[in-house]
């Protein structure tokens, strides 16, 4: 049995090409022209934070802004933000997401909308 492994080039020491595609190399486990059948899927963490952090980042401006305007505007404003921002974020997929995650997302949105209220309370 003559000996094969002469007839074929070694990956560690030189690129395997078929036609102009290399096929093999020692540092990757797949092709250079293989894309892996997978997509972007976000988990329901991402859309939390998400929502946490842009709601945080919108109140925080809305009071600073009308910090000498009465309360009512601000109160006002800061629901209309949380609002979209709640829409925004079941229509991103945590409609789809647990209830856990569904009901995490909402008691924060509330907490942080009740102290933007509590800020603007004293201005009533």
């Amino acid at each position: 049995m003559p000996d094969d492994r002469k007839n074929y080039p070694d990956p560690r020491e030189e690129d395997i090409f078929a036609g102009d595609r290399r096929i093999s190399r020692p540092d990757s486990s797949l092709p250079d022209w293989e894309v892996p059948d997978t997509a972007y899927r976000p988990i329901p963490i991402v859309w939390f934070t998400g929502a946490m952090v842009v709601q945080l980042v919108a109140l925080f401006v809305i009071v600073l802004a009308f910090q000498h305007q009465t309360g009512w505007i601000t109160i006002s404003l800061s629901s209309l933000a949380t609002g979209a921002i709640g829409k925004w974020t079941w229509d991103r997929g945590m409609s789809n997401a647990g209830y856990g995650w569904k009901l995490a997302t909402i008691t924060v949105m509330v907490a942080q909308l009740a102290l933007a209220c509590l800020a603007a309370g004293a201005r009533l």
